[in-house]
């Protein structure tokens, strides 16, 4: 490495009239130190540059300028791969603490939830016991209950209705035909019941034609007795 040293003064301040004197400097004070080494290096710059220029050496870094790294490159991959692994250890605890803080609020929620119902159910038994004591004519709370229950009723509703047939409902209708209504098809209706010119008394009453005696049994079908058999038995002998 080439290298060019130059010794030299203090350029002069530029808030001050007269040039300023190393004894003037207050080595206790950090911003006139600093102050000092930086005039120092402007000065030494000042009169370098021209010597520099005169003697034709370049002073500028050319832009292609190829410059190898004070680090190897087996350095410089572990130094990425610990940045790397400190993000993502970064990342994984703030997730983490992101959950905690949604799990949190979760059982804050429900615990408010709970503690509304309870409160409810507890306003409800007391208003109960005091009507049931007579101190309390008011029946608010069963209005409160029913109204609860009948939305709870029509959002169940809402979900059970459907939009029609599914599409395999629809595709066994196409195929085989729809035969109508079948369940409940010999139930009465009001016209039916109302109806009796096909009702007949002596059909109904078991006293048409070929039917006699209790129960409508008919007569050439009796079959004779025990003792008339036997007599029938020794005749025939």
């Amino acid at each position: 490495v080439e290298r060019l040293d130059v010794t030299s003064g203090q350029v002069a301040d530029p808030a001050s009239q007269s040039a300023s004197n190393k004894d003037a400097v207050d080595p206790e004070n950090d911003f006139q130190r600093e102050m000092s080494f930086y005039r120092q290096a402007q000065a030494a710059v000042l009169e370098a540059l021209p010597r520099l220029r005169k003697l034709q050496i370049p002073t500028r870094r050319p832009d292609d300028y190829f410059a190898e790294m004070a680090k190897s490159d087996q350095q410089m991959q572990k130094i990425r791969q610990k940045l790397k692994s400190k993000q993502e250890a970064m990342e994984r605890s703030e997730r983490a603490k992101q959950l905690r803080a949604m799990r949190k609020y979760g059982k804050k929620v429900q615990t408010e939830i709970l503690q509304r119902r309870q409160k409810e159910k507890k306003n409800m038994l007391n208003a109960v016991k005091k009507y049931q004591k007579g101190l309390s004519d008011k029946l608010d709370f069963l209005d409160e209950e029913q109204t609860s229950s009948q939305g709870n009723k029509k959002g169940s509703a809402s979900q059970r209705i459907k939009k029609g047939p599914n599409a395999k409902r629809r595709y066994k209708n196409q195929k085989f035909g729809f035969g109508g209504k079948k369940k409940g098809s010999k139930w009465n209706t009001k016209e039916s019941f109302n109806d009796v010119s096909s009702f007949r008394s002596k059909v109904a009453h078991n006293k048409g034609p070929g039917k006699s005696g209790k129960g409508g049994k008919k007569a050439l079908n009796k079959r004779p007795g025990k003792r008339a058999r036997q007599k029938m038995k020794s005749r025939a002998r």
